[in-house]
């Protein structure tokens, strides 16, 4: 039965104790994910070409 119990109070807590945001405030969240992680995606890819370059300068040195 506690099972049960807690089924039906998480149930009640979700329909009217939480607060769940508009469509709007989803819609700009998601923007500002997408945008934050194209930014983040656009410095792990410009590392990763700096990184690159100096390596193949390094080995073509030590080659």
């Amino acid at each position: 039965m506690k099972v049960l119990n807690y089924i039906k109070e998480s149930y009640t807590e979700l329909v009217h104790k939480v607060t769940w945001p508009s469509r709007a405030e989803l819609v700009n969240s998601a923007i500002v994910v997408l945008i934050a992680s194209i930014i983040i995606a656009l410095i792990v890819w410009v590392m990763d070409l700096s990184f690159e370059s100096i390596m193949t300068f390094v080995y073509e040195k030590l080659l």
